[in-house]
């Protein structure tokens, strides 16, 4: 059984950060891709970032130069740094992972944090 869980989120006022985790546990053998998500209330869920096992990265347009995205291998956690958040960067955030476990490979999610900016 895989499990992600997130933390790190939470209130903070325009021009803030925050910085979000997600750690995996489980019978994994492998994790390859592992994404931050996020959906706002009304709307769809969209791709935040992207970070590869080799550790590329790509993040969507509204986020690039303010949000980072890292990952460290040896805890199997996967990190969303998020500085000058703005009020429309509020919305419940998703961790995503693609993991192989024995000799299946499925894709996970976390439970969802909330992030709030206030104006």
């Amino acid at each position: 059984q895989v499990q992600l869980v997130e933390s790190g989120g939470g209130l903070v006022q325009a021009g803030g950060s925050l910085k979000l985790s997600c750690a995996v546990s489980g019978s994994i053998v492998k994790i390859t891709a592992m994404d931050w998500y996020r959906q706002a209330p009304g709307k769809q869920r969209e791709l935040v970032a992207v970070i590869t096992s080799g550790g590329s990265t790509n993040y969507a347009d509204s986020v690039k130069g303010r949000f980072t995205i890292s990952r460290d291998n040896t805890k199997n956690t996967v990190y969303l740094q998020m500085n000058s958040l703005k009020p429309e960067d509020t919305a419940v955030y998703y961790c995503y992972a693609r993991v192989t476990t024995g000799i299946m490979t499925n894709d996970y999610w976390g439970q969802g944090t909330q992030v709030t900016v206030s104006s």
